[in-house]
Formats: structure tokens, sequence, C-alpha cells
């Protein structure tokens, strides 16, 4: 199972983790019992420094967000939040809608602008889309450092291979010494073993087609295992 698999297979038993910032604990009591029953993890701030100080001490995937507040301004809270966490998704919901709010929102990345009132269904959509957006995130991200993995793998393999052909020094502590010749490389294990007992097929498959002086350290060492 490679990386991805196994990031999707973890991803699949994770609970979202929400933040719901509202201080009508009549309203909020109520979202939070729907968002549970959605199987997410839901935690309460009924003020803008209250909402803070959560994000301080936790993770969250997703900043559910009034904007009036009784201490300060939600548009500020969601300005700190991404500009600290900007990987924190944000649904706005808000009984007094304004074209400038909205402006700023979208400005600032927003999943979601919800007017109150709006139906469970609407609310509930807008947090599952604003959800669906982190993950495909999260996963662009991994595959990006994969990608990138594999490409250090295969310059770091090639460094290998042509200083043992240059430098025959360094062939015989290759051949003598093994893993210890190889410790100042960034390697994966795999890759440490495809060169010392001469995994041709690993390297061609990772690596790429090689030029034969490349190969050179593979191929004695596939005749010296033949020996």
């Amino acid at each position: 199972m490679n990386a991805i698999q196994e990031t999707i297979r973890s991803e699949s038993a994770y609970r979202p983790h929400v933040l719901l910032m509202e201080d009508e604990m009549n309203i909020a009591r109520g979202l939070e019992m729907v968002m549970r029953e959605e199987g997410y993890d839901v935690d309460l701030a009924d003020t803008g420094q209250r909402a803070l100080d959560k994000f301080r001490a936790s993770e969250f995937d997703l900043l559910v967000a009034d904007l009036r507040l009784p201490d300060m301004d939600g548009m500020d809270v969601i300005q700190q939040v991404r500009e600290k966490r900007p990987k924190t998704n944000v649904v706005i919901i808000t009984g007094y809608p304004s074209v400038s709010s909205a402006v700023q929102a979208v400005r600032m990345g927003v999943s979601d602008y919800l007017r109150k009132p709006f139906t469970e269904d609407e609310f509930k959509t807008a947090v599952k889309s604003a959800l669906k957006e982190k993950e495909k995130e999260s996963m662009e991200e991994l595959i990006v450092e994969t990608q990138k993995e594999r490409l250090i793998q295969k310059e770091e393999v090639t460094r290998v291979l042509e200083r043992a052909y240059q430098n025959g020094e360094f062939w015989l502590e290759l051949m003598e010494n093994g893993s210890e010749a190889l410790k100042e490389y960034r390697l994966t294990r795999k890759a440490k073993a495809a060169i010392l007992s001469g995994d041709l097929e690993w390297i061609r498959k990772n690596v790429g087609e090689l030029t034969e002086e490349q190969l050179m350290f593979i191929y004695k060492r596939l005749e010296r295992e033949a020996w």
C-alpha cells in the first residue's frame, strides 16, 4: 500500500474537527447537534476571543463563524485564523449580510457564506463542501510531496552510481561497507537495498533507464551474487 492509499484509509476513519463560533446558544446547540450527527467533532465558542484561544490550543479543520459577536467583529477573527492557520476552511453564518462582508469573505477564501435563516440541508451541504475542499487540498499536497520524494530518490541513486563508476575508492567502500557508505545520501531503505543487492528491476522501475557506465556497479553486484 502506497502513501496516498494509506492516507485515504486513515482519513476515512478521521472525524473532522469543527469550531462553531456563535453567541446565540440556542442556534449553537442546534447546529452542534446537526454536525455531530454527521460524524464531526465539534467545539463551541460564544465570543471571538474564546474562538482564538481554542485555535491556539488545538487544530481545527473548519471554522463555522457568526459575524456579529459580543466582543469583536467575526471578520477579524476569521482574518487572524486565516493568517495563522491558512489550511483551516471557513463557513460564515450571519443574520446581517452585507455586500462588503461578502466581498471580504471571497478575498479571504471563505468556502461559503450563509444568510440566516438557512435550512438544515443548506447548512450540512455548506459544511460538507468546505471539508471536501480541505480533503482535496490535503491530497494534492501529498501527491506533490510524493512526486518530490520520487525525484529526490532518482537523483540520489544516480549520484551514487555515477560516483561508484568514477571513484574507485568509493566503489570499494560500497562493496565492503554497504549501507555505511551511503549514510550521506538521502535514500530510502528500498533504494539502499536495490543498490547494494544489484536490484536492476527496482532501479529501472523507480529511477528509469541509466547509462552503461552508471549501471556498472549494479552489473558487478549481480556478477558477484551469481558467483
